[in-house]
């Protein structure tokens, strides 16, 4: 029973995970609006989230290393993003810089509603996993 609950839980997890490593992106290249030559970087959530819940073909599942015979066997998230991609401008400026406003706030905001729906998402499975346990 606890397997499952963990595994439950380890797919919130990296998806937490993955979230605030895009919001850290986004963050990166609202900062960088005004910096010449400077490239909006992004990188698509759902195939991350697959190579991190190893559901992608070809992505085995991290193993933790066992330095004991006491220690309980594990496997960790994988949700380090290793390929950001650059992002298309649809009105580049003269200076190199495709960092454009609208979109970046855009996708800020949509990044933030999608983390705070996930936190309650998981709040709300755990209130009801803690009222089973409860009765």
């Amino acid at each position: 029973m606890i397997d499952r609950l963990s595994q439950d839980l380890n797919f919130y997890q990296s998806a937490l995970g993955l979230r605030h490593q895009r919001q850290e992106v986004l963050a990166a290249n609202i900062a960088n609006a005004d910096t010449p030559g400077y490239k909006a970087r992004d990188f698509d959530f759902a195939s991350e989230l697959r190579k991190a819940t190893g559901q992608e073909a070809g992505v085995p599942p991290v193993s933790l290393a066992l330095t004991s015979a006491r220690h309980i066997p594990a496997q960790a998230s994988a949700t380090q993003v290793e390929t950001l991609q650059y992002r298309q401008p649809v009105q580049p400026s003269l200076d190199g810089n495709t960092v454009e406003m609208d979109v970046e706030r855009v996708q800020f905001a949509d990044n933030t509603m999608r983390y705070q729906a996930d936190l309650a998402l998981i709040s709300q499975r755990l209130r009801s996993m803690q009222s089973a346990l409860q009765q």
